[in-house]
This record gives C-alpha cells, structure tokens and sequence, in this order.
C-alpha cells in the first residue's frame, strides 16, 4: 500500500520497503529540485547542499504542504532581503555575500521547525495539529524577523533600542521602528496565511482563532529577539546572529504550542 497522507506523514502498511522508498524520492527529488535552483542567488553552495537535506526531510514527514511552505519562506525572505540593497549597501547595512544565505542561516531559520516536522512523523496523530501549529509559528516568527529588519533598516524612520527607547543607527543589534515592526506583523500574517492555505493548521481549531495566535507569536517572539540582541547578544560574543534566530523560532513555537495546548489539550 501506498503512502497515506492525512496531514501528516503516516506509512501505517507494507513495512520497511515503502519507508525506504517514501524517503528515497523525497532525496531524490530535492537533489534535482536543488540541482536547477542553485543558478539563483538565494544560497551559497553549501547553503543550497544543507537546504537539500532540509527539504528532504520536509518532504520525508509532512509531504508536499510542508515542503511548499519552507521553499515560500525563502522565496519571500529572499526577496525582502533585496529590497533596496543597493541603499542597504551603500549605508553598510545589506547582508553580506550579497544576500546570499549560507548553511548557518538555513539551520538558524529552520532548525525547530525541522525539529517538529519529524516529531509529526513520529508522535502520535493527536499530537499532529499541535506540532504542526509550532511549526507555522516557528516560520512566522522568521519571516516576520527578516521583513522587520530589512523594511526597518531602509525605511525605518527613527530606530530606537528596545530596551531603553533611545535612537540608535538602523542595523544596531536590538533595534526597533515602527516600520519595522509594521513589517514584522506583516511578515508574520503572510507566513501564517500561507500555512493555512496548504492545510498545515486544519484541525488545529478555528482557522481564524489560529491564523491570529499564530501571527501573534511570531511577532512576539520577533520582539523577544530584538530584546535578546539588545541585551544578552550585547554581552556574550559566542551568542552569534544564527544562534539567536534559533531561539526565536523555539520561542515561537512552544508559545504556539502551549498556548493550543491550554485552549485545547490533548
């Protein structure tokens, strides 16, 4: 029997061999899938290796919707980035290798979320839409972080520090606008939206109810990391930019998870 999707991954018959084989065409498909992509500039060449093994495992628990919503992340994440570069650049302020994202920033965004796509594979089906609810906050928060501070570090009016409201120059490690955050939440809303559409929170509850706490967390969780770099960042020198997304995106999606799982438990 073939594979059954429900949502979630689910290989419940014809033992081993359909597991091997599930698991062989996700590798196989995203080493060709990555093979054509890698003539864009989105990732470095070792970025584009790591997102393979990322995407397989996306394509390996949560099929295609998972797969589909990690590869709009980085198209919109991508293309935010390059919203105006050259003024960016010129002020000192783009992100290095011209944008290009390497195998640091792939497990910095996706990291937890990796995390939850295979415990969906794993845990049981009760616990799917839960996990699944954390995984959309987990890429909500890291979108609605890059919109935040690529919008605020070209159009950010006046740039304060979280922490003490004081202005500081765009790009300062914990800075904060009112365009920016605007973006955040715009970020965040659009992530949201997008796992919707590919059923990734069916079940979960009232869509709407959802798409909101969703959309919350992850501009919470942004907040919360601009509070990190303000302050803990500031101190210790080894707590490194991809490090901290890491910690934003398992904010993200334990708030999502717990919050679900108290309006709802299991």
């Amino acid at each position: 029997m073939a594979v059954v999707w429900d949502g979630r991954w689910a290989v419940q018959h014809n033992g081993s061999m359909t597991v091997w084989l599930h698991w062989g065409w996700a590798l196989l498909l995203n080493a060709a899938l990555i093979a054509v992509a890698s003539r864009l500039p989105l990732l470095t060449p070792a970025g584009w290796v790591h997102a393979a093994v990322l995407g397989t495992v996306l394509w390996g628990t949560l099929g295609p919707p998972g797969w589909l919503a990690v590869v709009v992340y980085l198209l919109l994440g991508s293309l935010v980035t390059r919203l105006g570069y050259g003024h960016k650049q010129a002020r000192g302020l783009a992100e290095a290798r011209g944008g290009r994202r390497g195998p640091e920033n792939v497990w910095g965004s996706a990291a937890t979320g990796a995390l939850l796509a295979l415990l969906c594979g794993v845990a049981p089906a009760a616990w799917s839409p839960l996990l699944l609810v954390g995984f959309a906050a987990s890429f909500a928060a890291k979108l609605a972080d890059t919109c935040g501070s690529e919008i605020g570090k070209r159009w950010g009016r006046r740039t304060v520090l979280i922490t003490t409201l004081r202005p500081v120059p765009p790009g300062t490690e914990g800075a904060i606008s009112l365009e920016g955050t605007a973006a955040s939440a715009a970020g965040a809303l659009v992530m949201a939206l997008v796992c919707a559409a590919l059923g990734l929170l069916r079940g979960a509850g009232h869509l709407e109810q959802v798409l909101l706490l969703v959309t919350l967390v992850g501009l919470v969780a942004t907040v919360i990391e601009s509070a990190i770099g303000a302050t803990l960042q500031r101190r210790w020198t080894w707590l490194s930019n991809e490090l901290v997304n890491g910690l934003q995106t398992a904010i993200a999606a334990l708030l999502a998870i717990g919050l679900m799982a108290l309006a709802q438990p299991l």
